[in-house]
């Protein structure tokens, strides 16, 4: 149990994906990992980045909390450890903003990777000032409350997605799939073959852009 009641740990010692494999999927275009996922994995398409050319790929810190509450966010930056993406299954409520600068901040300082929340965040000036990528359903200035309960470390449901502690969270201007750790390895090797597929039909495209200009 965490020191607070109201908020539940399941667990914190879960399986993590390397720095290395972390880097091999930011270098990757969702479009492609959903492609080579067989169009699985992509979580609802209103959880958008927050701030133009955010990117980011770690596993998942998840958080279960009630909608327009934020205490158990404050209890997981306490908790997750660097290179983690803390993910809030936030009910999808849009009224009340879940996080916004200050916990920004606080998660660069900690050196967590990013939020994906479903739900509403604000500050989105400071956080693409802080350069914290946060993926989010809305944004607004409605702040929240700090009653609980919440959970950490548990399965959680992301925009229609399952996410199981250490998931690979993968998330760019396309929006946010998600990477079952276990298959990780295979689904980078599929998915790079796809990009570089892709770039060779680009290069065919725009061979044809000179031919005409």
């Amino acid at each position: 149990m965490a020191a607070d009641s109201r908020i539940t740990v399941h667990s914190t010692e879960h399986n993590r994906a390397d720095a290395a494999t972390c880097l091999r999927f930011l270098a990757i275009p969702t479009a492609n990992i959903g492609d080579a996922m067989e169009r699985l994995g992509a979580v609802d398409s209103c959880i958008q980045s927050v701030w133009k050319g955010a990117r980011l790929a770690g596993p998942a810190f998840t958080v279960w909390t009630r909608p327009g509450d934020n205490l158990a966010i404050h209890a997981a930056l306490k908790e997750a450890q660097p290179g983690d993406v803390i993910v809030v299954a936030g009910g999808g409520d849009e009224s009340r903003a879940l996080l916004g600068e200050l916990i920004g901040g606080r998660a660069r300082a900690a050196g967590i990777a990013g939020f994906v929340v479903d739900g509403a965040i604000r500050d989105a000036d400071g956080l693409a000032e802080y350069q914290v990528p946060v993926f989010a359903r809305a944004v607004s200035p409605a702040g929240p409350y700090k009653d609980g309960p919440g959970r950490l470390g548990c399965p959680v449901s992301l925009g229609g997605v399952a996410v199981v502690p250490g998931d690979l969270i993968v998330a760019d201007a396309d929006g946010v799939v998600v990477v079952p750790q276990g298959a990780a390895a295979d689904i980078a090797k599929r998915a790079e073959a796809i990009r570089e597929g892709e770039a060779q039909k680009r290069q065919v495209i725009e061979q044809s852009f000179n031919v005409n200009a």
